[in-house]
């Protein structure tokens, strides 16, 4: 990764004040009120503050990586991209710094989504914390390369009703705001071919069992790849790079 490169994208995140606003407030106080009015109650076998905190976590974490995309287009519309092809930044570097930045960013709303989970009663053994934290990062790799793809194929003017749309679908059909379907139904197990289901049930380590089973770790593998490859393919076609 070229350091300097990425101080400057880091400088760029924290700069982006609407960003902030929307991948790590709006989450936390939606949280905060809707979990804190319903902290006695169960969803999913879980106390439903636990269960609300991976939610929202989905949510902001998608927004987080794939507002990583929105960045891209901006760049592209003021020919920030143009002078990157001439630059001696590979086509590696400048993709290992823009997850590094989206998991930068992701890793700020869910380590505030934790401290306002704990202040409503939230409370696990540190192996499934960090088991919790894992499976989440996972979960978010398909995210960071779709954030990255669409960056270089979509406009800035339309990436607002992209990332609103799109995010929405995926937090809504993944559980984010409460189980999408009764289970065994037909549309809850079509819910299990989306990567954002699999984050929002990384909360189900709470309870001392396995989130994931060979379906969810497939399901994630099989649209990281997909997407990884789109995102350079994308990279590749915007750029006229090798």
């Amino acid at each position: 990764m070229n350091t300097v490169y990425f101080r400057y994208e880091v400088l760029r995140l924290f700069r982006n004040r609407q960003n902030f606003i929307f991948s790590l407030i709006f989450p936390i106080v939606l949280y905060l009120v809707i979990a804190g009015q319903n902290k006695n109650q169960h969803i999913g076998g879980l106390p439903f503050p636990t269960y609300y905190m991976t939610g929202m976590i989905t949510f902001g974490g998608l927004g987080a990586v794939i507002g990583g995309g929105a960045r891209i287009a901006f760049e592209r519309d003021l020919g920030w991209t143009r002078q990157l092809r001439i630059s001696p930044l590979s086509t590696a570097s400048y993709l290992r710094t823009k997850v590094a930045t989206s998991y930068l960013m992701a890793a700020i709303t869910i380590s505030l989504l934790y401290i306002a989970g704990i202040s409503l009663g939230v409370r696990m053994p540190l192996q499934r914390w960090i088991e919790m934290t894992g499976l989440i990062l996972i979960g978010l790799i398909p995210f960071v390369a779709l954030g990255i793809m669409l960056g270089h194929l979509i406009k800035s003017d339309s990436m607002g009703p992209v990332m609103g749309g799109g995010m929405s679908f995926l937090s809504i059909f993944g559980g984010a705001f409460g189980q999408f379907g009764a289970d065994g139904s037909v549309l809850n197990k079509i819910t299990q071919a989306i990567p954002s289901y699999w984050i929002v049930r990384a909360g189900q380590t709470a309870l001392g069992g396995r989130a994931w089973g060979t379906t969810g770790w497939l399901v994630i593998a099989v649209w990281s790849v997909l997407l990884t490859y789109g995102a350079v393919w994308a990279y590749r076609r915007d750029t006229g790079r090798p």
